[in-house]
């Protein structure tokens, strides 16, 4: 496989196969009115995932609570950094409503850290479950859930509302962690997984390829993940969203990704999602 040079302060040209369509059609527009109209954050904006339009085209999205500001800053991600002094209580019962209007069928709900509160935003986690089963309750979920800084009565308090599958991220693989995420922990996010699977949920996990890992690294972190209960992972294309986060090292060619999903399927691996445009929640009416 060919690796493409980086220049300082440019960026390498994207290949063909990462392409998206620009959003349009009924459904993307009814999307974007129920987003607005309820005043809700999804990940598809706050994060610039290439796979909007798709998703909002076919009626779905991924709901982000908590607000759109993260007290990380992960040098990856698009989201704002800043601290938030307290949440909206009322935005549980928002989600749920736009959920049911959407008659969605699988729900992903995802969240900014909120390191700040004492709970770290638990209590407003298991709410909006709590208001989706309620208001939807043959509706299924997919709950992306942070790290919780290791108080797990605090990850127990969400996944006993037990929502259908809980994802959570590694996002890269052990060396690059303090670079890419510099206040989050490996060995921690491995022990949430485990955790999570040990109370009896389906359990998930995302890593971003294209960031300088060998292919060695990447197996490294799919067997650690396979190893500590980790049912579905989701492969992609790490994508540079401006100019003041990394740089893209190399794009990852579709031979390569098709690789990695072989080799997570030898492994054990329930589900292996793996491709360029492939996002944590890409296709996730599939992971269940």
């Amino acid at each position: 496989m060919i690796e493409l040079p980086t220049l300082d302060n440019q960026r390498i040209k994207k290949p063909s196969w990462l392409k998206v369509k620009l959003p349009i059609g009924e459904n993307y527009r009814n999307v974007r009115k129920l987003v607005d109209e309820y005043k809700l954050h999804t990940i598809c904006e706050s994060g610039s995932c290439p796979n909007m339009g798709e998703c909002w085209g076919e009626g779905t999205a991924t709901f982000m609570i908590l607000g759109n500001t993260c007290t990380r800053s992960c040098s990856f991600c698009a989201v704002a950094t800043g601290r938030n002094s307290e949440y909206d209580r009322d935005e549980p019962m928002r989600v749920a409503e736009a959920i049911k209007l959407m008659n969605v069928k699988h729900a992903v709900i995802t969240s900014v850290n909120r390191d700040g509160l004492p709970d770290k935003g638990a209590y407003v986690w298991a709410e909006t479950i709590r208001k989706v089963k309620e208001l939807s309750p043959g509706t299924t979920m997919e709950t992306l859930i942070p790290d919780f800084i290791s108080h797990w009565d605090l990850l127990y308090q969400v996944i006993d509302e037990k929502p259908e599958v809980v994802s959570h991220n590694m996002e890269t693989i052990k060396r690059l962690y303090r670079k890419v995420r510099p206040q989050a922990k490996y060995e921690r996010s491995l022990e949430q997984i485990q955790k999570t699977k040990d109370r009896g949920r389906r359990t998930k996990s995302g890593v971003m390829l294209g960031l300088g890992e060998t292919k060695e690294e990447v197996l490294e972190v799919m067997q650690d993940l396979v190893n500590n209960g980790c049912d579905v992972i989701t492969l992609g294309q790490y994508l540079q969203p401006t100019k003041m986060h990394l740089a893209v090292e190399r794009f990852v060619t579709p031979d390569e990704f098709d690789f990695y999903k072989e080799e997570g399927q030898k492994m054990g691996f329930n589900f292996v999602e793996s491709g360029p445009l492939v996002r944590s929640s890409y296709h996730a009416e599939r992971h269940i």
